[in-house]
């Protein structure tokens, strides 16, 4: 969660963040017929179905490590307008996808699913697609901090308000794990970060790529498991999880319209609300739902999606200089 505005990108990641979309729909597609395409024993896929928690948790170690002291303070300096970002993102994506999940006439699997994907914090592809669109990066930064910090608290209890009508769940045992999947790893590579220059070089070199690798191959292990299911994919599962997305730009571009944000840090909060940490969704979904493996799939759906409206909508942004903005993306 470094500013991408602050370090150099590595062609590596270059490739693969700007081609985010590609490589997902390549490797889902190889995933999908992987029983067909392969020639060698066994499905490497379902085979690491088992470790996708510990994936996770390496992934936002290393997000930790990328983490930078001013960023953690930066939260606290200005305060009111993280918690009122947190708060809007919180609040606006749970009732979106309660709104358009009953509205789609979703039940089941599907229906937890979509539940899923609003009650996650937002993602750290917004800090980059931030940067694209020549908005406030620091405040995006701030943004994904301070909701991946207090999801242990805050997603159990939106869940309870929305999935905890449809299907039963363990609330305080999603908060110990979310605690242990998300919170100590980012506090320990963060640490680690601190405390080691040459990790500190390593998780600055690696650690966006190796976040994106590993949402990558989430989505793929979910393709995998669901061959069947996607078949039975409909219109309004669909349309309920664009409703989301979209509803969840205009939440955040509504919310910082009406507390008049500068025009840079609107942006960033447009892009926050809309785009949820699915791949976590993914993983938790597996994790407390083991006998509904259909319900991830919105999650992996949802994650192809926000990055291609997100990719779209931060293009277009940049393509409308805020006042007083020159060519540089606003990074403080």
């Amino acid at each position: 969660m470094a500013d991408p505005g602050q370090r150099g990108f590595s062609p590596v990641q270059r490739i693969l963040e700007r081609y985010l979309p590609v490589w997902l729909v390549v490797l889902c597609t190889v995933a999908y017929f992987w029983p067909r395409l392969s020639g060698v024993p066994g499905d490497p896929f379902l085979a690491s179905k088992g470790y996708l928690k510990h994936m996770i948790a390496v992934t936002m170690f290393f997000i930790g490590s990328l983490l930078r002291p001013e960023e953690l303070l930066d939260v606290f300096h200005r305060w009111p307008l993280v918690l009122f970002g947190t708060l809007v993102q919180y609040s606006s994506m749970p009732a979106l996808a309660y709104l358009f999940g009953r509205l789609m006439g979703l039940d089941g699997p599907f229906l937890i699913g979509v539940l899923m994907v609003g009650c996650v914090p937002g993602a750290m592809a917004s800090n980059v697609l931030t940067l694209v669109a020549r908005g406030n990066v620091s405040y995006s930064v701030s943004l994904t901090t301070s909701a991946t910090l207090l999801s242990p608290l805050v997603v159990p209890f939106v869940m309870w308000l929305t999935v905890g009508q449809f299907a039963e769940f363990p609330v305080v045992g999603t908060g110990i794990e979310l605690l242990f999947m998300v919170v100590l790893p980012v506090g320990l590579g963060f640490t680690l970060s601190q405390l080691s220059r040459p990790w500190h070089k390593v998780g600055q070199r690696l650690g966006s790529i190796v976040a994106n690798l590993v949402i990558l191959w989430i989505i793929a292990v979910v393709v995998a498991a669901n061959r069947d299911t996607l078949q039975q994919i409909t219109g309004p599962l669909v349309g309920a999880l664009l409703g989301i997305n979209v509803g969840g730009y205009l939440a955040g571009f509504l919310a910082g319209w009406l507390v008049r944000l500068p025009v840079p840090m609107r942006r960033a909060l447009t892009l926050e609300i809309g785009m949820q940490n699915a791949g976590l969704g993914t993983t938790l979904v597996l994790a407390l739902f083991p006998d509904q493996p259909q319900a991830a799939v919105p999650c992996a759906l949802y994650t192809f999606g926000c990055m291609f409206t997100g990719t779209l909508l931060a293009r277009t942004m940049a393509m409308f200089p805020a006042p007083g903005q020159g060519s540089q993306p606003e990074a403080a």
